[in-house]
């Protein structure tokens, strides 16, 4: 139902003139998602600024039957943050809710509101000598909140796991604006359900993420990175078996670029060269850390020694500098921004057990380029946790347009071998509009019908984030 001006009065009083937005032309930047797949409409925008200012705006929608679509940094990738095109809903924004409530460092606990950025976490985590391990190319700009509702991945879950796996406590207005206060720092509490782990990767269709209650860890002073050629994917995954024992489990970050990436980032980014001096079909970046600097750098270059001997490796370098660090990370955080340059795009964010990362890779190939000759796959990604983004970039004389009319049959091509090899369609990203329809097919019957009932338990209405995951 769209909302009546008497309605939207009532909201605009909870938020006041800072938290409410009508304007079409003000309103666009919340409209559209960042890769302009999917763009909606809207009654409003709120930005409520404390969980009572959410707690007020959900009863009246709730009232009202008014759908709510619960935004972050409006980095998502699945189009879960942007309402459809009917202008009945309301946006709500957190982005005004960016308060540190507390930190405790005797129990490497951080407890922020949801509108903080994830860079503001780990700044204030840093600050207190600790680390908050998950880290986005979009940091800067995505949220916390909007992190854990799509329980978000990035470079270091081989080591410290994703989102879901980082909250110890949540605070959760629910569709009819209770209000759960779950805000609890212990890390063991056996005393019936879980109710944390329904929120979290629920992309808001389930409740709406107020605050967090957020692990920390002590934080290493010694890091040590290596870029890599391999031969081949089998090579990069046997090379993070033998990095994984050498170092004692000291890898958190073990990431797969291919050289056609490689060659993207070298042409369209000014300053950036090819880090070794003779091409390879594959590269690996590889990160240990660990408390102190004694023997680390010893783990990666005897694990680079094994692997060289073993054929995995035919050549290396490790970061000698901090110059030289951040050039190994930026070439392999731009890849997905370089590939926009080169033409249509379209991607996958998958995931199959590392074991069979490089038949995935070799079938889903030979796959595309049999539909489509000429076609470019860019697999990358954090293949230590089985993740690969499998990214196709147009043939470079097709047209884009027609190119990207092909993005429903590639996707099925390609996840039809995910399910084949017992993986996800959505390893990272969730699933918002994207994937709706598709993850029917990967999940059983009975666990459809269960994610069912919890929306059907938790959102009567049916009036969040409507459209999204079920």
């Amino acid at each position: 139902m769209k909302p009546t001006p008497e309605i939207l009065a009532r909201l605009k009083a909870v938020t006041g003139d800072k938290g409410f937005i009508a304007d079409e032309r003000d309103m666009a930047s919340y409209l559209e998602e960042r890769r302009e797949l999917f763009h909606g409409r809207a009654a409003a925008v709120l930005k409520p600024a404390s969980t009572e200012e959410v707690s007020a705006i959900m009863r009246i929608a709730h009232e009202a039957g008014i759908p709510v679509v619960p935004q972050g940094g409006n980095t998502g990738l699945v189009g879960g943050q942007i309402p459809d095109q009917s202008g009945e809903a309301i946006i709500l924004s957190l982005s005004r809710m960016n308060r540190i409530r507390a930190i405790d460092t005797a129990n490497n606990t951080l407890t922020v509101e949801a509108g903080v950025t994830l860079a503001g976490v780990q700044a204030e985590a840093e600050k207190a000598g600790r680390l908050f391990p998950l880290s986005l190319a979009s940091e800067g700009t995505c949220q916390i909140g909007g992190n854990l509702a799509s329980n978000a991945g990035g470079t270091q879950v081989l080591r410290y796991g994703n989102a879901r796996d980082l909250v110890l406590g949540l605070e959760v207005v629910l569709a009819n604006g209770d209000i759960w206060n779950g805000l609890t720092g212990l890390r063991k509490d056996n005393t019936g359900y879980d109710l944390r782990h329904l929120f979290l990767g629920s992309e808001g269709t389930l409740g709406i993420i107020t605050a967090a209650v957020l692990k920390l860890f002590p934080r290493p002073e010694a890091v040590s990175t290596a870029f890599a050629a391999v031969p081949s994917v089998d090579a990069a995954v046997s090379l993070l078996r033998i990095a994984d024992t050498v170092s004692g489990g000291q890898v958190s970050t073990f990431e797969l670029v291919p050289r056609i990436g490689l060659d993207f980032v070298t042409t369209h980014l000014e300053g950036m060269a090819d880090p070794l001096a003779d091409r390879s079909p594959w590269y690996a970046l590889i990160e240990m850390t660990a408390g102190t600097r004694a023997h680390l750098d010893e783990a990666m270059e005897a694990s680079l020694k094994e692997g060289l001997e073993q054929g995995l490796v035919t050549d290396a370098a490790i970061a000698q500098s901090g110059t030289q660090h951040a050039d190994f990370w930026r070439l392999r955080e731009s890849l997905s921004d370089v590939q926009r340059l080169e033409g249509g795009s379209i991607k996958h964010d998958v995931s199959v057990p590392v074991s069979r990362m490089a038949n995935f890779i070799t079938m889903a190939t030979k796959a595309v380029e049999e539909r489509l000759p000429g076609i470019r796959p860019v697999p990358f990604g954090h293949i230590g946790d089985g993740n690969v983004h499998f990214n196709l970039s147009q043939p470079v004389t097709m047209d884009k347009a027609a190119f990207l009319d092909l993005w429903g049959e590639m996707n099925g091509i390609v996840h039809g071998i995910v399910r084949e090899m017992g993986g996800s369609i959505s390893a990272e990203h969730g699933v918002g509009q994207l994937k709706r329809d598709e993850i029917a097919a990967t999940k059983s019957p009975v666990e459809m019908e269960l994610m069912r009932s919890l929306k059907r338990a938790l959102d009567p209405k049916g009036i969040l984030n409507p459209g999204k995951v079920v």
